[in-house]
């Protein structure tokens, strides 16, 4: 099955683009990413602080089973125009990755869909070709596509 949500890597680059069309008017799809409560929903995590402001602050966690926390991922809001774009950084505890730029952009494609593209620098193109020794573009089309069907419901 194709893969809705496309990742573009250029070699030797140390930034990665990523875009994908949901059947989702743009004001859902923004607040799929500004709103903790459906944050949590679409990512399966919790999210333990999210200041959606220019300034702002977040902080996700996720625990498995047991109650033992395996995810753990916070970033500073550099940037927040409702409906349009954020710029954050984000940095995942424990890992090799070190912190990365995103820049999410909402664009209307019509009145009910819409379209996200994700600029997302990393610290070096080696540390972006880590990222993409993993399971990464897979995942990511799996999470969009719970977003798209957990937002969906909301309309």
């Amino acid at each position: 099955m194709e893969q809705k949500t496309k990742v573009n890597a250029e070699d030797g680059k140390q930034e990665l683009a990523i875009s994908r069309e949901f059947d989702l008017p743009v004001e859902l799809l923004f607040r799929a990413y500004a709103e903790p409560e459906i944050v949590e929903q679409w990512m399966g995590t919790k999210a333990l602080k999210m200041e959606s402001k220019k300034h702002g602050s977040y902080q996700l966690e996720t625990a498995n089973a047991e109650g033992n926390v395996v995810f753990m991922a916070s970033g500073v809001i550099h940037e927040f125009i409702p409906n349009r774009k954020i710029t954050r950084t984000f940095e995942m505890e424990n890992a090799p990755f070190g912190v990365q730029l995103e820049i999410y952009e909402f664009e209307e494609v019509t009145e009910s869909t819409s379209k996200l593209n994700i600029h997302v620098i990393y610290e070096s193109a080696a540390l972006r070709d880590q990222v993409l020794k993993l399971p990464f573009a897979y995942g990511l089309n799996m999470a969009h596509n719970r977003l798209q069907d957990v937002v969906g419901k909301l309309e």
